[in-house]
């Protein structure tokens, strides 16, 4: 078993990285956290996948949560003296979150998101980069950031609003409500929904399934498809300025104090 650490203060949580054959197998570990995601996670998802996507014997990647969750979104803990200003709203998702799901989404073998328990905010944002998700059936879906006090990154949205399109987007940004498995399913979040025993069982049957196919084909298959998809023209550097200065607004530190505090955010629109 190879673990790529992700950081090395106690509790920061960390990627692992074993293989079962030509499947590699990557796990997001964070006790007692519902596996949110640090910086230090999100900097080791890119350097894993970088490497995953380097090695030619790979057919196929699963990534997962530990403990029964998949990811319950970024390390809010982390906010205060992670994102406190502009400078470090915008390091913080153009330089450690946006590489990671570029990294993901990129990957050169078919990836599987296999989804149990919690999966909102940024889970939800990993997740929609990967080619296949297998959920269970008590598993839940949203980002519930808007009572944070800030918008999606653009960066982030890209791979959701690929996914389900603009009016699905919006209205799970807009209402920032969490909903199950059937529901996600609906709204063309999943591949499947299963119930939550067997949702290990099948995510392996079908990485061993993938892995068993001509993997030419499977990498040729994901580069035409990412040709063929609407790519929307990258932001300029003034337009995510203006983005990001959300970064300080009354709202936005409100929302984060509020969370951090256990209390009811009180948003003024400043």
């Amino acid at each position: 078993m190879a673990i790529a650490e992700a950081g090395s203060s106690v509790g920061a949580g960390k990627v692992i990285l074993d293989y079962e054959g030509p499947i590699a197998l990557v796990t997001l570990s964070h006790p007692g956290r519902l596996n949110a995601i640090s910086v230090s996670m999100w900097q080791s998802l890119a350097g894993v996948f970088a490497e995953l996507s380097a090695d030619d014997a790979l057919r196929c990647v699963v990534l997962r949560g530990e403990d029964g969750n998949f990811a319950a979104g970024a390390d809010i803990s982390e906010f205060p003296h992670e994102r406190s200003d502009l400078s470090s709203v915008m390091n913080y998702h153009r330089r450690i979150l946006a590489p990671a799901l570029e990294s993901i989404g990129s990957c050169l073998h078919p990836v599987i998101a296999q989804i149990e328990g919690v999966c909102v905010g940024g889970g939800l944002e990993i997740a929609s980069q990967c080619d296949l998700r297998v959920a269970g059936a008590t598993s839940r879906f949203g980002v519930p950031i808007n009572r944070l006090g800030f918008p999606m990154a653009p960066d982030e949205m890209r791979g959701l609003l690929a996914l389900v399109g603009k009016a699905t987007t919006l209205e799970i940004l807009l209402e920032g409500r969490v909903f199950g498995a059937a529901e996600a399913m609906s709204k063309g979040l999943l591949t499947r929904v299963l119930p939550d025993a067997d949702v290990a069982g099948d995510v392996m049957q079908l990485a061993r399934r993938l892995a068993s196919g001509a993997p030419m084909a499977a990498r040729i298959n994901k580069q035409t498809v990412a040709r063929l998809s609407p790519q929307a023209q990258a932001l300029t550097e003034a337009e995510l300025l203006s983005f990001f200065k959300y970064a300080e607004s009354h709202d936005h530190r409100e929302g984060v104090r509020a969370f951090l505090a256990g209390q009811v955010p009180v948003f003024s629109g400043d």
